[in-house]
């Protein structure tokens, strides 16, 4: 069985544009965002993010946004983890060859 790394990302919100259509939520593949029950200062809720590990970065949040009130990136990853994961995928290839010819 293998396994696969989701990117990793961040939402950024301005809340004082944002009108609530809640394109945003709907559309995030992840679940990542809610409408919020506070509102801004035109009388909105606006989306908050609910679950922020979830987040991968694709910015279809931002994509959607009517009002360019929100979007997504992703963030770099720690140098030590990638080389750790990509140490662990050439281990995982060599086994799976080294099993495969015997």
């Amino acid at each position: 069985m293998w396994g696969y790394l989701v990117a990793k990302g961040r939402v950024s919100i301005v809340v004082e544009r944002c009108k609530a259509c809640g394109f945003c939520v709907e559309f995030c593949p992840t679940k990542v965002l809610a409408l919020s029950s506070a509102f801004n200062s035109k009388g909105y809720h606006p989306p908050h993010v609910v679950l922020p590990e979830k987040c991968s970065g694709c910015d279809l949040c931002g994509m959607y946004c009517p009002d360019f009130a929100i979007y997504g990136y992703r963030t770099p990853e720690d140098k030590a983890e990638a080389k750790a994961v990509a140490k662990a995928e050439v281990t995982a290839e060599v086994t799976a060859e080294v099993a495969s010819e015997g």
